[in-house]
């Protein structure tokens, strides 16, 4: 449905770090980069999310996160630790979460901006 997101960030460059940190635990990448913007994805210039340099960025209103795939369990375990250390803020820690179904594992963070993020595996075990 989507072919990408982009996110306004007012630190390039620290947003940048938390990025990679957070979504290269989950196999993601830089795909291009300039002086406004680093995308991530798989593919070279082929971005699924797109971080865009803005002073005055602000992050949505309550309700609105992103949750990206990880394979395993400990990819999202991985995800929480490498952002946290990167300015990331806790905002749920890794674990099962059995009220949005009978295998769904994720962690939840806010990045430096404000936006929240979550990593999220179906897999068993």
């Amino acid at each position: 449905m989507l072919h990408h997101i982009s996110l306004g960030v007012r630190d390039l460059a620290l947003a940048g770090a938390f990025y990679d940190a957070a979504l290269g635990a989950l196999g993601f990448r830089r795909v291009f980069e300039d002086d406004t913007a680093i995308g991530y994805g798989l593919h070279e210039d082929q971005d699924i999310l797109c971080l865009k340099l803005r002073p005055d960025a602000t992050p949505p209103g309550p309700g609105f996160h992103l949750a990206f795939a990880a394979v395993t369990h400990a990819a999202v375990v991985q995800f929480h630790a490498a952002a946290l250390a990167v300015a990331g803020k806790d905002n749920g820690k890794p674990g099962l979460r059995p009220d949005y179904g009978l295998n769904y594992y994720a962690a939840f963070l806010i990045d430096p901006d404000g936006h929240h993020i979550e990593a999220v595996s179906k897999a068993v075990g």
